[in-house]
């Protein structure tokens, strides 16, 4: 972005007439609210949102006078005709949703495309996002993923969509309620297993916020030890394809493999005590010992002797 040729400008912040004005809110810090988003909000004819006490609640904290009306999932039949016919006389038109960007986990897209099919334009102005947030906080990788939000009720549907994310080789980003994050993780954790990659952002951008992970494992050990608070989002990693989880394998049983020798023991009882341990035979677990160890070691029996 070029600054110098950037318009800042308040021109570019006055809502037009006939234009549906998406505007991103705060997912839990109030300072987060643009500038431009602020002025907007106070200069649109008509703010829709999802909930019109708690969107209240927030215009109120900026001193902003806007009227408001409510649009949710149980009311876009009803709801969506009327704001069309808003946009066709002139008036500009603001949608929010009770956090972040309008349109994700919410009915946002359906008046977004309504207002498109009808002829207006739609202007998107960018904010917080606890999806993006959460991913990009996570450390996992970031080039393809895919967002489920939150997982369906019915068992049946919610099955398959969890089959699918355990093959899923994206990144995959999940919403979910406290009291439903226990029974998610336990779900999660039965069909990828405990070492796969997890981040559970808990409270973004808020005074409590904290990451949990950074395995499966490590998040469903957590929070069978402390009671889900708060609002969650999950970032799981990709399912590696074989060829990768054997060498990650291998790398691991290495590892484990050292630390018994490092306390102590010979290859041929390390080499025993984790194949007790992990299943894995005897010889196979002598075979991933670099060549110079097993010299080493060769030479420490001989000497022994």
């Amino acid at each position: 972005m070029d600054l110098d040729k950037e318009d800042i400008s308040k021109k570019t912040f006055e809502p037009n007439s006939g234009v549906l004005y998406v505007i991103g809110t705060p997912i839990g810090n109030l300072g987060d609210l643009s500038p431009r988003a602020k002025h907007l909000l106070s200069n649109v004819s008509v703010i829709a949102c999802e909930d019109t006490r708690h969107s209240g609640q927030l215009l109120k904290k900026f001193k902003i006078k806007g009227k408001l009306v409510s649009f949710h999932k149980h009311n876009t039949k009803l709801r969506i005709p009327k704001l069309i016919k808003e946009l066709d006389a002139g008036e500009s038109l603001g949608l929010i949703s009770d956090a972040g960007l309008p349109g994700i986990s919410d009915p946002g897209e359906e008046l977004v495309l309504a207002t498109r099919q009808a002829g207006h334009d739609v202007i998107c102005i960018p904010g917080p996002c606890a999806a993006i947030t959460a991913l990009v906080s996570s450390g996992l990788p970031s080039q393809r993923f895919c967002f489920e939000g939150f997982l369906p009720y019915k068992q049946k549907d919610r099955s398959l969509i969890l089959q699918s994310i355990a093959k899923e080789k994206r990144t995959t980003i999940i919403y979910e309620s406290p009291h439903r994050l226990l029974k998610l993780l336990k779900e999660l954790y039965d069909l990828c297993g405990t070492n796969r990659p997890l981040q559970v952002a808990r409270e973004l951008t808020k005074k409590y916020e904290e990451q949990i992970g950074p395995t499966l494992g490590n998040a469903l050990e957590h929070f069978t030890n402390n009671q889900p608070k708060g609002e969650f989002t999950l970032v799981l990693g990709g399912k590696p394809n074989s060829e990768e989880l054997k060498k990650k394998n291998n790398v691991e049983l290495q590892e484990e493999m050292k630390r018994l020798l490092d306390k102590g023991l010979s290859l041929k009882n390390a080499s025993r005590e984790l194949a007790k341990k992990t299943g894995y035979s005897k010889n196979f677990l002598y075979s991933l010992i670099p060549q110079k160890i097993k010299k080493n070691d060769d030479s420490q029996t001989r000497t022994a002797k």
